[in-house]
Parts: C-alpha cells; sequence; structure tokens
C-alpha cells in the first residue's frame, strides 16, 4: 500500500489528523529532504524510519520500494512541502504502483495552488496550472499562455522571479492583472495585486533581495 500524504506548506499545524495517523503507522516514510522533513516529523513526534526520495534516485530506487509494498509493508511518500508530485517528486512511483498493481490512496491537504487562487481576487471557476515554467523554450510558452482565457497559475522561485515578471510584461503587456502570493501560510506571507509593472515596482520598494517562494496569478485574455 503506498499513501500520498501532503504535508504543510507553512504553518505546521495545517496537517490532517488522518494524515498524522498514517505517518505514523506505516513501515516507512519517502521524504524528499529529511533535513526538511525532520522538523515536522519531530514537532509531532513521529518515528517511522524514513528513506530519501527525490528527483536523483528515483528510479534507482523504486523497485526496492515496489518489492517492500509487495511484501506487506505500508509506505508513505511526503515531499518538503504540500502534495507530492505537484512540481515534486511522484509521478513514476505512482505509475509504477499502478502497472504493478498496488493500491495507492492520495489524502487531501495542502497546496499552495488554491489558497493562491481563492486570495487573488481573479476569476476562479476556471484556471490553468503551468507550475514551473520550462527552461527551454520559455518564451513560447509564455507567447501561448498569453492567449489563455482562463486565470493561470505558475511557480517561481526567487531567483527567477523578477527576470520572469519582466518577461510577462514584455509579452501580455504591461497592464495585465496580476498578483504575486509570497510564503502562503508562512510567518512572511505577503500579497502583491496589480498590473504587472506595478507588481514589479512593489517587489523592489519592498525587498532589496528577493527571498521566498512565489505563486504567480496571471488574469486572464479577455479579448475577442
Amino acid at each position: 500500500m503506498l499513501y500520498i500524504v501532503p504535508t504543510p506548506i507553512g504553518n505546521l499545524e495545517d496537517i490532517t489528523f488522518r494524515s498524522l495517523r498514517i505517518l505514523k503507522e506505516v513501515n516507512l516514510i519517502l521524504v524528499e529532504n529529511y533535513q526538511i522533513s525532520r522538523n515536522l516529523l519531530k514537532f509531532y513526534n513521529i518515528n517511522t524510519p524514513t528513506t530519501n526520495y527525490h528527483n536523483y534516485n528515483e528510479r534507482n530506487i523504486i523497485p526496492s520500494i515496489i518489492d517492500k509494498m509487495k511484501k506487506g509493508e505500508k509506505i508513505a511518500l511526503i515531499s518538503d512541502a504540500g502534495t507530492p508530485c505537484i512540481s515534486d517528486p511522484g509521478f513514476l512511483l505512482i505509475r509504477t504502483c499502478i502497472e504493478k498493481h498496488i493500491s495507492i490512496e492520495c489524502l487531501p491537504g495542502p497546496t499552495s495552488i488554491i489558497p493562491a487562487l481563492v486570495n487573488s481576487g481573479l476569476p476562479i471557476h476556471e484556471f490553468t496550472f503551468i507550475g514551473f515554467l520550462p527552461k527551454k523554450k520559455r518564451q513560447s510558452k509564455l507567447h501561448s499562455l498569453s492567449k489563455e482565457t482562463r486565470t493561470i497559475i505558475l511557480y517561481e522561485s526567487p531567483y527567477r522571479l523578477i527576470k520572469t515578471l519582466n518577461d510577462i510584461k514584455k509579452i501580455f503587456g504591461k497592464e495585465r492583472k496580476i498578483v504575486v502570493c509570497k510564503e502562503i501560510s508562512k510567518i512572511f506571507q505577503q500579497i502583491f495585486r496589480g498590473n504587472i509593472s506595478e507588481i514589479i515596482f512593489l517587489l523592489h520598494q519592498n525587498f532589496n533581495k528577493i527571498l521566498g517562494e512565489y505563486t504567480i496569478l496571471i488574469d486572464r485574455n479577455n479579448s475577442k
């Protein structure tokens, strides 16, 4: 049995009772980065054995994980924050479990996508989630998204945030409304709303150095 267990994206209290029970009951927890996950596990006194599962070792480690579950072990997969597989490792393991007829259960829980969308004030009845923009052909991807008639949700790192916003400004136009959410549910959570030019100005005014995790929401194309 494989359990996909969402973990808090910031505030450690944002986890369900069921998730905590599963993490205590399973035989093994797969963690993306133990140095990060140990804070959560220690906070809730979870002493279940762990092993690293990340983008660099998943292909090599999957056969041994599958073997353990075939022998009856229950395993939980967690990422550094939020729901595994959403811009995080896990897809290959889930696909292999399906092929090997191993039961999977994904628990409901934290993700930055929905709080950012609801807080944005942008249309929420239809949206498209892109995750991180591709490293290659970013410009062509943005040109394609500029025609999107649904609210767009992106993730971006602090290192590329300003560059990405400038690219959006160039391709979408400086008046397109956007929302930038910083550190959702954390102590330094901030939400910036306005057109692209205003947001870039606000970020420069508020931070000497861009830090944190960011979710960008872009208003739909309203042109007919």
